[in-house]
Order: C-alpha cells, then sequence, then structure tokens
C-alpha cells in the first residue's frame, strides 16, 4: 500500500509540475461548412454517375471517446451515431437520414440533429429524414439499373489502415466459431438482396485518393496536433526519472494532449524502458524504470479527426551510455538524411541514395536500416493511401527509422510526422527534441 501511495504522490506531483509550466497550447476548432460541401463535390464529380451511399459509425465504444467512421466524417463532419449520407452525382442532392430518438435516449446521449431545424443549412445539406425513411428513399429513387456506390472495402479506423482491418479479421476468422461477417458486409449483402437491379460499385479508391493529399484545412489542423503531440512527449521525457513507472511517464504526456483540447489517442500510447524499448507495439507500460535504461516513446493524439505520430527516444539517467549513443547516432543520421530528401516529385530509391550518401559521408554504418518511406498520416494514424511512389505536395506520413539489439536491451527508434510542402517538406512534431545534445541538456532540466 506504501509503494502504492507513492506512485499516486509521484503522478500528482508530475501533473501538478505540467499544469504549471505547460504553455497554451490548440483548442479543437473544427472544419468550415466550405470544406465538406467541396468535398462532396469532387467525390460526385468522381463517381460520376449514380448515388453514394456512406454509413456512419452505430455505436459509442465502451471506455473511449465516440469516433465517427472516418470516411462519412469525411463529407459531412457529423458526429451523431446511426446515420446514413447519400449524394446524388446527378443532382447534387444531398441527405442525411438520422435514427428517431425517444425521449430516454436524449435523457441518455443527448439529442441528434433530427431535432436541430437549421443543421441543413449549416452542414450544406439537402435534407434531413428519419432513418426510417431510408429504403423507401431508395425504391422511390431507383430508375432502372442504377448505380450504387459503396465503400466495398473495409473502413479504416484511428489506429488501423484498411487492408490492417481486413488482416485482423481474417486473424479473428482462424477459428470458424469467430467467422461472422462484419457490418460492412452485411450492409451490402443486404443491399444486394433488396435491390438486384442495382449496379454495385466500389467508391473506396476515388475516397483513398482524396483522403491522401491534405487540404488547408487537414493542413492547419495537422500542425496543431503535430505540436501538442510534440509538447507532449516533451513533457514526458522532464517527468520521467529513474523509479518512475512506464505508466506514470504515459500519464504525464496524456495528461498535455487532454488539456490541449485532444479528446483521444490516435493509438495506445507506447512506453517501452529497458528490454521493453524492443517490442515494437509494447503498450503494457506497467515496469518501473531503472538507471541506464533507455525510454522508447511512441505517441499520438487525435484532434478535430486528425492522427498524430512520434516517437523519441531517451535515456532515463540524462546521458546515454556510450553504446546508446553509438546506435542513437546512426538512426538519427537516418531519420535527418530522409528528411533532408522529402520532396515532391522523389522516388524511396532518392531517398535510400541520399541515405547512403550520407553514411558513407560520415563514416556511419547503416547496419542494416537504409530508410524511405514511411506511412501516411491522417484521419487515421495508418491513414489511407496508395502505396506511396513518389511524393506529392500535401501528402502526410510518418518515418521511423530504427535499430533494435534485445540481448542489451538497446531499442531505438525515432519518428516524426511529415509534411510535403511545395519545394521540400515540414517537420510537424519539431517540439519534441531529438538531437542527442538537446535530449540531454532537456533531461538535465529536471
Amino acid at each position: 500500500m506504501r509503494a502504492k501511495n507513492s506512485r499516486l504522490r509521484s503522478t500528482i506531483l508530475i501533473l501538478a509540475f505540467l499544469s504549471a509550466v505547460l504553455p497554451a497550447l490548440a483548442q479543437r476548432t473544427g472544419y468550415s461548412r466550405e470544406e465538406f460541401v467541396r468535398r462532396r463535390q469532387a467525390l460526385r464529380e468522381k463517381a460520376k454517375d449514380g448515388l453514394i451511399v456512406l454509413f456512419g459509425e452505430d455505436h459509442a465504444p465502451a471506455a473511449a471517446p465516440s469516433r465517427q467512421d472516418n470516411d462519412f466524417f469525411y463529407f459531412c463532419g457529423v458526429e451523431d451515431l446511426g446515420a446514413i449520407l447519400t449524394m446524388n452525382t446527378r443532382t447534387g442532392e444531398t441527405n442525411l437520414f438520422l435514427p428517431r430518438q425517444s425521449q430516454r435516449e436524449e435523457m441518455i446521449s443527448g439529442a441528434n440533429l433530427l431535432k436541430d431545424e437549421k443543421a441543413g443549412e449549416r452542414l450544406g445539406l439537402s435534407h434531413l429524414y428519419d432513418l426510417g425513411y431510408f429504403d423507401e428513399y431508395l425504391a422511390r429513387n431507383a430508375r432502372g439499373a442504377m448505380t450504387l456506390w459503396l465503400r466495398l472495402q473495409p473502413g479504416d479506423t484511428v489506429d488501423n489502415a484498411r487492408s490492417e482491418v481486413l488482416i485482423f479479421e481474417a486473424r479473428k476468422n482462424r477459428t470458424h466459431y469467430n467467422a461472422q461477417i462484419t457490418r460492412d458486409e452485411f450492409r451490402i449483402q443486404r443491399l444486394r438482396e433488396r435491390y438486384p437491379a442495382f449496379e454495385f460499385r466500389d467508391i473506396t479508391p476515388f475516397i483513398d485518393t482524396m483522403r491522401t493529399i491534405k487540404s488547408a484545412e487537414e493542413i492547419a489542423v495537422l500542425r496543431r496536433n503535430g505540436k501538442l503531440s510534440g509538447e507532449a512527449v516533451k513533457q514526458a521525457m522532464l517527468a520521467s526519472r529513474p523509479g518512475v513507472f512506464e505508466y506514470e511517464i504515459e500519464a504525464a504526456a496524456r495528461y498535455v494532449t487532454i488539456k490541449g483540447g485532444s479528446p483521444g489517442m490516435a493509438f495506445a500510447p507506447i512506453v517501452g524502458s529497458g528490454p521493453n524499448t524492443c517490442i515494437w507495439h509494447y503498450d503494457a507500460n506497467s515496469r518501473q524504470t531503472r538507471s541506464g535504461d533507455l525510454v522508447l516513446m511512441d505517441f499520438g493524439s487525435d484532434l478535430d479527426h486528425m492522427a498524430m505520430d512520434i516517437t523519441r527516444t531517451w535515456p532515463i539517467s540524462g546521458v546515454f551510455s556510450k553504446e546508446q549513443r553509438e546506435v542513437y547516432e546512426v538512426v538519427l543520421a537516418i531519420q535527418t538524411a530522409c528528411i533532408e530528401a522529402y520532396k515532391p516529385g522523389a522516388t524511396a530509391a532518392d531517398v535510400q541514395k541520399h541515405v547512403a550518401e550520407v553514411l558513407k559521408r560520415k563514416g556511419l554504418d547503416g547496419r542494416g536500416e537504409r530508410g524511405g518511406f514511411g506511412h501516411f498520416v491522417g484521419m487515421g494514424t495508418h491513414d489511407v493511401g496508395p502505396r506511396i511512389t513518389r511524393l506529392e505536395e500535401g501528402m502526410v506520413f510518418a518515418i521511423e527509422p530504427a535499430l533494435y539489439y534485445p540481448e542489451k536491451a538497446i531499442g531505438i527508434r525515432i519518428e516524426d510526422t511529415i509534411l510535403v510542402t511545395k519545394d521540400g517538406c515540414e517537420v510537424l512534431t519539431a517540439a519534441a527534441p531529438k538531437e542527442i545534445a538537446d535530449v540531454e541538456r532537456l533531461m538535465g532540466k529536471r
């Protein structure tokens, strides 16, 4: 009990310290009506003919803030659960179907937009309908072999890309006792049964193309989130010292993001110390740190439906050992060289060539790590998009070179989220230091 009380006091002191030293950080601001109108218009032009149907999220998670389906939110910005969005590519009519709530539902969760008479005008929608009218609406608008544009691929989540959702679904189905179809699959099946004359086409590739290149409003949110997430990791570094638990370091970062307006995490934070630095997706965050440990923290907040991804590795005692420093220098040199090479038109081969030249010039062995491109970041930590062949202005992705030596309890990963700009790139998560001298200087201020 004494040890537990001591940890509690330690956490309280950390949070009190953060409250005193934190600068003013970004607040949630949302997107403009015009942003969603523009997106819907662009999607209708791509689909050309037919009716686009997107289903929203239908239930809230048990222990986390409710978060709307990414594709649905992208085109209307509505957080209400159980909704359906339709877009007529020929007429431009855009309708939102919402469940009629009972008084008890309104009392428990609050009223949805059906109770807001000006919601349609404010959101740029043609009509708001009771969800019970949806099937009749489809029947009334059926014209011969009507094309129905649906998402025939899995929806992505804040922490998993479409491909990863598909992989995890396949793993679930390893045993036939788990092999029920998904909600999306059931919706498609039901629509095919009820409207067999419709032609069903996949709207997902068009959505992914649009989401790959970020708009000015999305970039503004990403910049705020990059600053917020970077500052969170910086404060976690300041809160770490030998003897604290990994979850206390996590708590220091979470405090910053919540205070800054984030409703939740973009993924389960990773705070690995000592041997846990070598486990890629370690998230137990339960070990007590020891003198001489490295701490590897992979973190990112969710802000206005935009995720962030940043990793830093630092010495819990404040100074890197000789061997830790040698490995860190290699990883940092690779990441820095990658960032130098990022610009519109660059290929992975261009980046790896530059990395090789930099390592040779510095006399460093890449130890098998060559650099290149990372994963897209946006509405999801692993955002939608094609495999990157050439960089384009407006792309946002994470770069995370790493080296791991489990036998020595040395795992080092350095990750930043990058925006490709007109002439190069912008590091969105620069608020957290990564140069060795800067890291050790910061740790000396604890």
